[in-house]
């Protein structure tokens, strides 16, 4: 790579011609009845009480190389992704956007024949990361200042690794986000693979509504649609709609329409996966049907929503019961997928951690920090008056949760990791790094976590015939670092790793990804990251 390059600043000016002629490609348009098009109902609000529509991330710049004619990854210890342990050293040839070879043994110069070459010197290589809930920005940072900035999120997620990502609800607006897919595809921005699920609008009324406005998202390019409520006619209609058109399906099952439709509810109709954990436990009452909510709880309060959720998994069936033996059963019989995001709740157990954590001062805009104090009017803002006793009622119910994530399994159930970042003191890319060490806390062993982040996310996206493992004929997304995250995954987040050297006696900073590789592009984490903290910078200035 080389030593020298443009700065930022420079960059982002040549392409600012880019960034306006496309952004007019994709403002949503408003129906002859005031509604706003299918797709575009989260951002409209935003457009419509005066913010500038979201900008588009500008042309990828010296921090990519390639695709190359023949690429040589060299002296590597690979894991590949679906299970087996590490093995080396060996040497994966690329060719284009494709795995070629793979062989034991040093690499020597003969071999090279011109060919682009990264020696990984005894470092490790690892499948493309694929975050399964993610969000390309939140039109809630709006009300803190400004709409997400989508160069400063493509840039972390691919900074930590993540070569692939679906948004579950392209919130941003739907023809906004499907050109960011289309030109990630294309190679003409720094960005994974992405795949865009619409955001399934709650007041449905009925089910030719439900039809025609998944017909609608699916013509406007959705590969999926979310679920966050809906009434049960109308649910199932959008359910068997998108199965004929061959969409995926994912639901957030929120409290207001749980007792109507909970987790084995949604899965016996054919969903894909559930997101977080809602619905779950509902689905294991034993002795109750709705859960205990105090008398004068208000689920438009966060506080109270956040609050009493923590208790929720204590109501459920006890591990090991008859009832939650049945549930993974037949969840499992079902092929059905858990993404737990672990970390997006992190903050209710420890809010002290998460709001001082080492990326917080360098990583994070000023309306994203606004966006994360406590504000009534922004989604995931709640911690007004956060007590012990609501930590510990969350201790116990990651307890709880974190016990069934891993029987499921164990039982041959799959799960996925996903960050759900941008909100609750979560910061694209480190969030998702950390959720690996949130499945591992949750008893997964390490290459069970990595197997999650790439050959599951993968089968879950129906994209494992072509990312997931390092294998021959494979697209050629993976991960280079220098040192061994299996032992640790702090060594994957951007800002590393603290490391006493006790030859030196000082402690070092260590880690961090070294390369990123999607459809053999070639990404320089450390510039990523350059990229990143100049962005944040400017902003705050």
């Amino acid at each position: 790579m080389p030593a020298l390059r443009t700065s930022i600043v420079m960059r982002r000016s040549v392409a600012t011609a880019f960034v306006l002629v496309s952004s007019l490609l994709v403002l949503p348009t408003i129906a002859a009845d005031s509604r706003p098009e299918p797709g575009e109902e989260n951002i409209a609000g935003a457009l419509a009480a005066g913010f500038a529509p979201p900008k588009l991330a500008p042309p990828r710049g010296d921090e990519a190389r390639g695709p190359f004619d023949r690429l040589l990854i060299k002296n590597a210890m690979l894991v590949v992704g679906n299970g087996a342990p590490p093995r080396g050293p060996v040497t994966i040839e690329v060719r284009n956007d494709r795995i070629h070879s793979i062989h034991g043994g040093h690499g020597g110069d003969a071999e090279t024949g011109g060919a682009e070459v990264i020696d990984v010197d005894g470092g490790y290589v690892l499948p493309g990361f694929v975050d399964a809930h993610t969000h390309l920005g939140t039109p809630g940072h709006a009300q803190a200042g400004a709409l997400t900035d989508s160069e400063y999120v493509l840039k972390l997620w691919l900074a930590h690794g993540v070569t692939t990502v679906r948004d579950v609800g392209a919130v941003m607006g739907l023809g906004w986000t499907v050109k960011h897919r289309e030109m990630a595809a294309a190679g003409e921005i720094s960005a994974p693979r992405m795949r865009v699920h619409a955001m399934f609008p709650p007041s449905t009324a009925t089910a030719d509504e439900a039809r025609n406005w998944v017909k609608a998202v699916r013509k406007r390019g959705a590969n999926g649609v979310k679920f966050r409520g809906a009434r049960a006619e109308p649910f199932a209609a959008a359910m068997e709609e998108a199965k004929r058109l061959g969409m995926k399906t994912s639901y957030h099952h929120a409290q207001l329409s749980v007792v109507q439709t909970n987790v084995l509810d949604s899965a016996r109709l054919g969903l894909d996966s559930m997101e977080h954990w809602y619905g779950l436990p509902e689905a294991m009452f034993d002795d109750r049907v709705i859960q205990d909510y105090p008398h004068d709880y208000n689920y438009s309060n966060e506080q109270d929503r956040f609050g009493e959720a923590g208790r929720l998994w204590l109501q459920a069936a006890a591990p090991g019961s008859e009832t939650w033996q049945r549930t993974i059963a037949e969840l499992v019989d079902l092929d059905f997928t858990l993404s737990p995001t672990f970390t997006i709740y992190e903050a209710n157990r420890d809010l002290m951690r998460v709001r001082n954590a080492d990326w917080m001062e360098d990583y994070v805009p000023s309306y994203m920090a606004r966006a994360f104090e406590a504000d009534p009017d922004i989604h995931g803002s709640y911690f007004f008056d956060w007590t012990t006793q609501k930590e510990i009622d969350w201790k116990q119910n990651f307890e709880r949760w974190m016990q069934f994530v891993n029987d499921y399994k164990n039982a041959g159930g799959r799960v996925v990791t996903g960050s759900d970042a941008g909100f609750i003191y979560k910061v694209y890319g480190f969030a998702y790094i950390r959720e690996f060490e949130l499945l591992q806390e949750a008893g997964f062993h390490p290459l069970e976590v990595i197997k999650a982040a790439t050959l599951d996310g993968a089968e879950l996206l129906g994209l494992d015939r072509e990312i997931g493992t390092v294998e021959v004929g494979k697209k050629a997304d993976l991960v280079i670092l220098d040192e061994n995250p299996l032992a640790n995954f702090k060594l994957l987040y951007g800002t590393g790793h603290r490391r006493l050297n006790r030859e030196t006696g000082s402690v070092e900073r260590v880690g961090g990804v070294r390369y990123t590789v999607r459809d053999g592009i070639v990404f320089d984490a450390a510039m990523l990251l350059e990229d990143v903290r100049e962005l944040v910078a400017a902003e705050k200035n």
